[in-house]
């Protein structure tokens, strides 16, 4: 049976258009650690989870995200164990941006990962910018919205780091810069997706009136090193 590139969306990812961000070989991968913690291996029978645990042992700390059941390599421990969701873009329904939408670069890392860090919209590293995509709000020359792209399989780019600082929050922000991230990679002919905590019903609901659908749960386990779950 052929599995869908996006029931591994990391290892798609990183065996394929970002290859060039990881580390690793065939059997097991993961993003250089200052872009992010995201692991993956191709499948899991004993030489890949060995590659995986040689992983963590070498780098430290990794996330995964998939479909079914995320499997747990020897001489590793488990820290995080959550439920999540999968919504790719069925047709969006946009949202017009009422403020500007003002690209984000290297000169931005700082205020990104400060950002991030404050409302954590997932794991976001000093160069995860570099992932491409990034659009934020300013006001008074301060970020305190952003969103961009992450994981790039074949043909889909993951919609990502949407984020608003707490203190602006009510305004549309996370919708405007979803739909504007949304409509660049569909200018490019490849279809959006993102992922979700399955408890984040807020996030979902917003996403679902963007016209995202649910494709399927996924795990989501960090792993560090050490014996023992």
């Amino acid at each position: 049976m052929t599995r869908h590139p996006l029931d591994r969306p990391i290892w798609s990812a990183l065996a394929t258009r970002q290859r060039g961000f990881s580390i690793g070989d065939g059997l097991a991968r993961r993003f250089v650690g200052e872009v992010g913690p995201f692991a993956a291996i191709g499948d899991d029978d004993a030489a890949h989870l060995d590659a995986l645990s040689a992983l963590v042992d070498a780098h430290g700390p990794v996330v995964l995200l998939q479909r079914g059941e995320v499997p747990r390599p020897p001489g590793t421990r488990t820290t995080l164990d959550a439920p999540g969701v999968q919504l790719v873009l069925d047709r969006l329904a946009p949202v017009a941006a009422s403020v500007d939408l003002v690209p984000l670069g290297a000169a931005d890392a700082p205020e990104m990962l400060a950002l991030a860090t404050l409302t954590e919209p997932g794991p976001f590293g000093p160069r995860t910018h570099e992932l491409g995509g990034f659009l934020g709000v300013k006001l008074d020359g301060r970020l305190v919205a952003m969103a961009g792209e992450r994981m790039k399989p074949e043909g889909f780019t993951e919609v990502s780091g949407v984020c608003t600082h707490p203190d602006h929050r009510g305004h549309g922000y996370a919708a405007m810069l979803s739909t504007a991230v949304a409509e660049r990679i569909l200018a490019r002919g490849e279809t959006p997706f993102l992922h979700a905590y399955a408890s984040n019903a807020a996030a979902i609901g917003l996403y679902e009136r963007l016209g995202f659908r649910l494709r399927t749960d996924v795990g989501v386990v960090r792993l560090v090193p050490g014996a023992g779950v």
